[in-house]
């Protein structure tokens, strides 16, 4: 069966070796999944991305990033985007993620980001996913 949601299956991963306190994550690369990998680093969630290959198909290897050794920075990671039910909002109502403790993953004109810095930009655009 082909896989119709790619990025849900690329958090699925990343929340599965958070529970599993993995050091690493391997997930299939896509331009979109390198966008998102590059701002969940840039919020401090991820501590590095490395574009590798494994059987000549290329792969995003993500490394987490803990607290104190064991404590995971990602506590929750949410689709909320999906392709049965897209969701897009405008910068008058880009979503503040746990009061401002988590973060709103947006792909806006202007590429992927996250809802503080569209705000800023003044672009609306489709809500990826939440992670706190």
């Amino acid at each position: 069966m082909a896989m119709t949601d790619p990025l849900a299956d690329m958090f699925t991963r990343i929340r599965n070796a958070v529970r599993r306190r993995h050091a690493t994550v391997q997930v299939p690369a896509s331009a979109l999944k390198a966008e998102v990998a590059r701002v969940l680093q840039q919020e401090g969630y991820l501590q590095g991305v490395e574009r590798t290959e494994d059987g000549g198909h290329p792969v995003l290897r993500l490394h987490l990033r803990y607290q104190e050794g064991e404590i995971p920075m990602i506590t929750g990671l949410r689709r909320v985007s999906r392709p049965g039910r897209r969701v897009y909002v405008r910068r008058s109502h880009i979503p503040k993620v746990r009061g401002g403790l988590g973060v709103a993953i947006l792909t806006t004109p202007k590429g992927v980001m996250t809802g503080t810095e569209s705000r800023v930009q003044k672009i609306g655009g489709e809500v990826l996913c939440y992670i706190w």
